[in-house]
């Protein structure tokens, strides 16, 4: 019985973790994607000042998605690039009593050690996130795949 050759061995081992790992958006297209799943503008909206905001998501320089629950979410989006937010460790919101303001408000980010990395970055707009239709979208495009064509297959 023959040993299969190291490259075989690899090769399959690549193709088994490119299975697992499903497609990765451009943040352009994550973008399409979140605008996709917001509602229109808001003024403002309101952020728990105690369990504030659970999860944040950078999209690009120019927007962030934020989380105050798994379900409830806001798409902001900044005047201007917001040059330090791909590589932030955390962000602070700025507010008043709790009410975020889409354009009086701004968004900093910061790094691991609670230093602002840029100037903060001056809200243009606040939009509800659909977090279930969103995570639904997600999920359906994790589940889809790409097939090579059978040999000997021609055009109708």
């Amino acid at each position: 019985m023959k040993r299969p050759s190291i490259v075989l061995v690899l090769v399959v081992l690549l193709l088994l973790g490119c299975a697992h790992s499903g497609p990765t958006l451009s943040s352009a297209e994550r973008l399409e994607l979140y605008r996709a799943h917001a509602g229109p503008p808001v003024a403002s909206f309101n952020i728990n000042r105690v369990a504030g905001v659970t999860r944040w998501t950078p999209l690009g320089e120019q927007a962030l998605a934020i989380w105050n629950t798994s379900a409830r979410g806001y798409l902001l989006e900044f005047r201007t690039r917001c040059s330090g937010l791909p590589f932030a460790s955390s962000i602070t919101i700025s507010n008043s009593m709790g009410l975020v303001n889409a354009r009086l408000d701004s968004v900093q980010p910061r790094a691991a050690n609670g230093s602002a990395i840029s100037q903060p970055c001056r809200i243009s707009s606040a939009r509800p996130l659909d977090g279930r239709a969103l995570n639904d979208a997600k999920r359906e495009l994790r589940e889809a795949s790409v097939i090579d064509r059978p040999e000997g297959v021609t055009p109708e």
